[in-house]
Order: structure tokens, then C-alpha cells, then sequence
């Protein structure tokens, strides 16, 4: 016991402060987190694993011969002290505590470890010393950081039946319609699809401690990437986070075989890199059905080269947004006969409807939602250009100059953002609170004619709403909506959708985050069916003409 009437000393040497009389007078109150049970205990109670608020829980030094499955319900443990007791074998349910950083389990008589531990991918303290454990075991925990690699090993041989159990799989997602086509006139309907497939040099263990280091591995993650595009089969793809080799040596060739070509352009930051390099950068692509679209041209939108031209001094968009180099990738299609139903457009040039469809993927980091927000502003500026640089290319050939837009990506922004907010009102005042009161105000007046707000003449919407998909990113730290289908509001029409995958599937397997054995990447791809009106030059679509 401590001299000091108010801390008192446990078995093991940790203090606790017990309020003075003054204290708990004075209203303060008290609370708790740590629990120590000691006095050669050689059972656990029930009603302890009632204490869910627990986050530090020492059971050393007693006489414990086993720890029942409960153990599960202490979810918010940080520190688990099992030291110095009888314990011979362990619960599987231990590897749900996914919260610890300590685990001791020193000088009991296990041989043998529960693979399940390896889903504890917090820990960073694995106490193992004076365990009767098999060789392979000591030999991995003994290797220089014998902790992380052992998890690794534990996580890597889960039991689990991923592969080979089909109950394991998730549900079919299901198609959510929400209006008939029109079939009393010609219209083309396609499908798109959008999905981040998560470049293979980001889908590392420090990133995805929760997925089997096998599962992580491209070789295994593209197979099922490129399942799932050929299982939903959509006319238009657009995808970001793809390595440059492996657009050109997987993605290409392998979609060529099923009727697409495609567009692919890496991040900027590749123009100063080897070749060797250079292959590993990963970027945006942009595949279309050959036998409904044709491509007339592609354009290449660099944020950092727009950053600088829009600078005007400003040392926040020098300092803050030139050094991103994100794209966005953008290409002018005109559709094909086979594009349209319930007959065809008379009107030749009509038949051959121009669609602008770009995709981007603007920056990650939420510190800097500035930056995402000026990225949006200037890719609505860029494609403004785009549309007009379409329109003069089409009107060359004998076309009618009346573009549509389609606008995919990882905008790494959620619905309530900036981001969204200007997308899909068409407007954003300068003292938004994503500005962060960063003083951009003079590069918005180049950028927009005006200090005050900035504006785009596109009629937007997003195919999906939160209500039907609650989140397009999964991961442990993080689940929220940042992928996006945006399409002109006045010349298309959403006719279904794909819908999320079950949450009752997540819950009931116990998926902490993705990727995982049956889902490849940490982002969802969104699909949606969209009904296009052929423009006509007296029914402007809207995106073109200037407010």
C-alpha cells in the first residue's frame, strides 16, 4: 500500500488515485477504465464481462486454467495482462478484440496459438516468454520484428474457408430500378460503372493489418477485380488508382478480349521518373464498349500545371495545391447505331451523339479539403474548355455541337463537402469553410471572373444518394461515401442502380474493413443505367451555353 492516502498500489507496482472526501464534495466525477483482479483467482465470473467500458484489464499472476470465449464482449481493451497464470489454451474469441496494443500472455503452459490472433492487427505488444510454444512459433517471434511477422503468420493461416466456403461470400448486390425507359422514341441507354481498384503499392499491411497478407497480394486482388467488371459488364468504365504496367499488360488486353478499348493516363509526377519507374505510378482509365462508342479525342487534366497557372502569387495554392499532382482523364465519344433502342435517330448526325466522359481522382488527405475543393473547381473549369473544344472538333466533321457529361471518380469527399455541394448546385462561395480561410480569393477571381463565389453551367446530379448506398469506402479507419456517378440531369435519366453490399454480411463475418478474401479493393464500384436523349440544336442540353 502507498504512504499517500489517496493512490493506492497494486500487486504489480500500478497506482490508482482513489478521490478524497473533498473531491467527490465538490461534484467531480469519478470514473474508471482499468481493472486489476488478483489473489491466486482460478475462475472468472460472469458479470466481469459485463465491464464493457474496460480498456485496460491485468489478470496476471493468478491461477487462471482457462479464459472463457466472454472475453469477446470486452471490445474497447487496450491492454490485456494474462501473465504468470495456468492457462494452457486460448479462446479463438480473443482475436475480436481488435482494439489491444498490449497482450501478455508470459510464463503459462501454452504450445499452441489460435490463428485468430492475427486479426489483433493494433497490437504492437506480444509478451510470449516462458511458453512451452512449437518451434516454427518461437523461430518467427524471436526473428527481428517477431511480433508483426507472427500476426502476419497467424492471419495467413485462418482457418477461415475464404476461398473454398461459398457461405462465406458476400450476397449478390442487389439492382435497385427507379424508372421504366422511354419507349415511345430512339434513346440510348448504357451502363457505367466507376471503382478505385487500390493500386497494388497502397494495399500494404501497414495500411490493411486486418487482411491476410495473401489476399493483399495483386496477383490474387486483380483476378477478382476483373471478375467483377466482366460480371457487371458496364458500357463505360471508369477507374482510378491503376498502375500504369498494369493498364497496359493486364486491364487493356484482357478487357480488349470482351469488346472495349480504352484511355489511361498516369499522375503527373511520372513525367520525372525513369522508365522502370514510371510503370509502378498508378493513374485513371477510361474503357468503353467498342460496338456503342467510338473515341474522337482525349484530354489530359493536370492540377498541378493548373495550380501554377492560377497561382497569381497566391502562396497557398503554390504551397498547398501545385505540389498534388492528381488528373483527371477525359474522353469525347460519339455513340454508334448499336448504342440506341427502339429504333434509331433519323437525324445522322444525331445518331452520333457526342458524351464527354471524364474521370478523376482528386486528393486523399482530409487535412486539406481546400485542395480537394480548388482540384473540382478547376477540372469544371477544364472541361468547360473541353466541351467547347469538342463542340468546334464535332462542328469540323458536321456535327451538331450539343455535348453531353458524364463525370466519374474519387473525389475523396463526402456528401456534406464542399466538393459535392459545388457539383451538384452548380455554385460555391469563396468563404466556404473547406477554404479553410486560406485567402484564395484572387486565384478564384482568375479562375471565375469573381472573388465571391465561383460557378459551372453543368446540370448535375449523383446517380446514387446515401440512402441507398451508405458508404463506397470500407476500410477500419474510415467508411463513408467519396466515389461518385454525376450525369446531365437535363438530357439523362438513371434507371437503375447497383446497391451496396449487405451490412448484415459485414456484421455477421465480423469484416472490420476491406480489402478481404472476397472483396478486392477498399472501394465498392458504384453501376448505374443511364437513359440518354439524343440533343437536337433547338433543345440545348444545358452544359454548353453560358449563364
Amino acid at each position: 500500500m502507498s504512504r499517500n492516502k489517496d493512490k493506492h498500489e497494486g500487486a504489480s507496482g500500478r497506482t490508482y488515485h482513489i478521490m478524497s472526501e473533498a473531491e467527490r464534495a465538490s461534484g467531480r466525477r469519478g470514473g474508471w477504465t482499468t481493472l486489476e483482479i488478483t489473489g491466486g483467482v482460478r475462475a472468472l465470473a460472469p458479470p466481469l464481462f459485463q465491464l464493457t467500458h474496460l480498456t485496460a484489464l491485468y489478470l496476471n499472476d493468478n491461477s487462471l486454467q482457462r479464459i472463457p470465449p466472454d472475453i469477446s464482449q470486452l471490445a474497447n481493451l487496450h491492454t490485456l495482462d494474462m501473465s504468470n497464470n495456468k492457462l494452457r489454451t486460448l479462446p479463438a474469441e480473443l482475436g475480436d478484440l481488435i482494439q489491444l496494443r498490449e497482450l501478455h500472455l508470459h510464463n503459462n503452459y501454452l504450445r499452441v496459438l489460435p490463428y485468430d490472433l492475427g486479426k489483433l492487427f493494433h497490437l504492437q505488444l506480444l509478451g510470449l516468454q516462458g511458453n512451452p510454444l512449437s518451434k516454427e512459433m518461437l523461430s518467427i517471434y524471436n526473428d527481428n520484428n517477431g511480433t508483426a511477422k507472427l500476426l502476419t503468420y497467424l492471419l495467413d493461416n485462418l482457418q477461415v474457408n475464404f476461398v473454398t466456403v461459398t457461405a462465406t461470400q458476400p450476397p449478390q448486390r442487389p439492382w435497385i430500378p427507379l424508372t421504366r425507359p422511354n419507349r415511345t422514341r430512339p434513346t440510348c441507354i448504357f451502363t457505367v460503372m466507376c471503382y478505385n481498384v487500390l493500386c497494388d503499392k497502397y494495399a500494404t499491411r501497414q495500411m490493411y493489418g486486418y487482411c491476410p497478407s495473401w489476399a493483399l497480394e495483386w496477383d490474387y486482388r486483380k483476378k477478382g477485380i476483373l471478375d467483377e467488371i466482366r460480371h457487371y459488364s458496364a458500357d463505360i468504365i471508369s477507374l482510378q488508382e491503376v498502375e500504369t504496367d498494369q493498364f497496359y499488360n493486364f486491364f487493356l488486353p484482357e478487357l480488349k478480349q470482351d469488346g472495349y478499348d480504352g484511355i489511361f493516363s498516369p499522375k503527373s509526377r511520372a513525367k520525372t521518373m525513369s522508365e522502370s519507374e514510371r510503370k509502378y505510378v498508378d493513374g485513371c482509365a477510361i474503357f468503353f464498349r467498342s460496338a456503342k462508342f467510338s473515341l474522337v479525342k482525349e484530354h489530359l487534366i493536370e492540377f498541378n500545371q493548373l495550380a501554377m497557372a492560377n497561382s497569381e502569387g497566391s502562396d497557398n495554392m503554390l504551397n498547398r495545391v501545385m505540389p498534388k499532382d492528381n488528373i483527371g482523364l477525359a474522353a469525347l465519344l460519339k455513340t454508334k447505331e448499336a448504342a440506341w433502342e427502339n429504333g434509331i435517330p433519323t437525324d445522322s448526325s444525331t445518331l452520333a451523339q457526342p458524351i464527354v466522359v471524364c474521370t478523376a481522382h482528386i486528393h486523399w488527405d482530409p487535412e486539406f479539403c481546400d485542395v480537394k475543393l480548388i482540384q473540382t473547381m478547376m477540372l469544371s473549369n477544364e472541361l468547360r474548355s473541353i466541351l467547347d473544344d469538342s463542340a468546334r472538333t464535332l462542328r469540323l466533321s458536321g456535327m451538331k455541337d450539343n455535348v453531353q457529361l458524364l463525370l466519374c471518380g474519387d473525389f475523396n469527399s463526402l456528401p456534406d463537402s464542399g466538393v459535392v455541394e459545388f457539383l451538384s448546385a452548380g455554385r460555391v462561395s469563396a468563404d466556404h469553410r473547406d477554404f479553410k480561410e486560406l485567402g484564395y480569393a484572387t486565384s478564384l477571381r482568375r479562375m471565375s471572373g469573381s472573388e465571391h463565389e465561383f460557378t459551372h453551367n453543368f446540370k448535375l446530379a449523383s446517380a446514387y444518394s446515401e440512402d441507398i448506398m451508405p458508404y463506397t469506402n470500407y476500410t477500419f479507419d474510415f467508411k463513408g461515401i467519396i466515389d461518385y456517378i454525376f450525369y446531365s440531369k437535363q438530357s439523362m435519366t438513371p434507371l437503375g442502380l447497383l446497391g451496396p453490399l449487405s451490412q448484415d454480411w459485414f456484421r455477421e463475418h465480423k469484416v472490420v474493413g476491406c480489402p478481404h478474401p472476397h472483396i478486392p479493393s477498399d472501394h465498392f464500384p458504384l453501376l448505374v443505367e443511364l437513359e440518354m436523349c439524343p440533343s437536337s440544336s433547338g433543345n440545348s442540353n444545358g452544359l454548353i451555353g453560358r449563364r
